[in-house]
């Protein structure tokens, strides 16, 4: 007998009918019709059933804090750098923690189940660190925590920046971040990243940078970290974020540099929905679309993951915790609208980004940890489509969140009683 079977589900790799047999906290077995009882079953009736979604890039330090200490009005990178600067020195482990906690419940119930967090090093009492290390702890049983120490203001620029940066390591922080666009000069933010992958070199550590946020396409520390990368032989660590140069850069040179970020087995993670907010703010018109170039970089075979980056803090007033949202606009600014584009943008969202955080255990194999979201919807391009309910939200086998389905009740003469919007509305391709 097993704890727990899922049956009838519609795997996002389009295999459908599978039954999904767990014991204990592990994928017992996958399959059509597996001839077995359990404590508990849950009939999938025909709905997606994918692993947890994954962000790998996020200020949980900062989120929930929008309108303190006022609300960025000009909408900019900048000046939300300069809202969180003037926050910061009142910022408390308490309140810190407290944002964070009702952030991670949020995260449960979207099916969000493992978070990689940069946290801002630049204010020499660590208090940030501090509190995202005790929230790592605090939501271990539920959600897989990774603290990238950040150097928000700059690894160079901030006063007492290195010193505190590698306090923060030491305190236990997971991997090395940057900001090499935003130190004084390009030449200090050349420099940067090779200090900051020589650390993640000594120290045994990923790498994960911040990096050419900005619409400049002169700012090219991505090729400063690729070659870096495989200077320390750091391939398969490191991500690049952001990249949004990139879409300003002129296609010859991008020709080069997509093979380089290749070479160096570099992760790349886009946040469309933060790209898309903050980017080409000094453009009139024609306005440049604010993301790095997603399709041609999943097409050099790199590994391309979302991040949702922010949910109500100084650079984003918006934000829901829902890494489908995510991907919806992802579709859009990509231009990305085929199935197998939406297949590929579904994985940005999974397995890309559990590849990203180098999580152990994930997926829908047997032997796999049993974290398993099933969704109204059923298949990731609908999902993608309707963002819907997640019906149930399962942690090592057991589950944590439920969410009713959405029905739509009509009291219209000779027509439905109830709509369920993606099983109704679904044209049959």
């Amino acid at each position: 007998m097993f704890d727990l079977i899922i049956r009838n589900a519609n795997l996002p790799d389009g295999r459908s009918g599978v039954d999904i047999a767990v014991m204990g906290a592990t994928i017992a077995a996958v399959g059509v019709r597996i001839d077995a009882t359990a404590r508990e079953e849950i009939d999938a009736t025909g709905r997606l059933v994918t692993p947890p979604f994954i962000d790998p890039h996020f200020h949980m330090d900062a989120t929930l804090s929008l309108g303190l200490p006022r609300m960025n009005r000009s909408g900019t990178l900048l000046e939300g750098i300069a809202l969180w600067g003037e926050l910061r020195p009142t910022l408390t482990r308490e309140a810190l923690v407290e944002r964070a906690l009702r952030y991670c419940d949020l995260a449960v119930t979207q099916g969000l189940l493992a978070v990689r967090t940069h946290v801002d090093t630049s204010d020499p009492r660590l208090v940030t660190i501090e509190a995202m290390i005790e929230v790592r702890e605090r939501v271990k049983p539920y959600l897989d925590l990774q603290i990238v120490a950040f150097p928000q203001d700059g690894y160079f620029r901030a006063p007492e920046g290195v010193a505190a940066f590698n306090r923060a390591l030491d305190m236990g922080a997971d991997i090395v971040g940057g900001i090499p666009h935003f130190e004084r000069t390009m030449e200090e933010g050349r420099l940067s990243v090779e200090a900051l992958c020589r650390i993640a070199a000594d120290r045994g550590l990923p790498v994960d940078m911040h990096c050419d946020e900005t619409d400049d396409p002169l700012s090219r520390h991505v090729e400063t970290l690729a070659q870096q990368t495989v200077r320390f032989g750091l391939q398969g660590r490191v991500a690049g974020s952001h990249l949004t140069s990139m879409h300003s850069m002129d296609n010859y040179y991008v020709s080069k540099l997509i093979p380089l970020i290749a070479e160096a087995g570099m992760n790349v993670i886009p946040n469309p929905l933060i790209n898309i907010m903050l980017q080409g703010r000094h453009d009139s018109y024609p306005k440049r679309r604010g993301m790095t170039r997603v399709k041609e970089l999943m097409e050099a075979g790199i590994n391309v993951s979302f991040g949702h980056d922010c949910v109500m803090d100084p650079w984003y007033s918006m934000g829901q915790g829902d890494m489908l949202e995510v991907g919806h606009m992802a579709i859009h600014v990509a231009q990305m609208a085929s199935m197998e584009d939406k297949s590929r943008i579904f994985d940005a969202l999974t397995v890309n980004s559990a590849r990203t955080m180098g999580l152990q255990g994930y997926g829908l194999e047997k032997g796999c940890n049993a974290d398993l979201v099933i969704l109204q919807a059923r298949d990731p391009a609908e999902a993608l489509r309707l963002k819907p309910v997640r019906l149930a939200v399962i942690r090592r086998g057991r589950v944590i969140a439920r969410t009713a389905p959405q029905i739509g009740q009509l009291f219209l003469e000779g027509r439905p009683a109830e709509i369920d919007g993606g099983r109704d509305f679904a044209p049959k391709i």
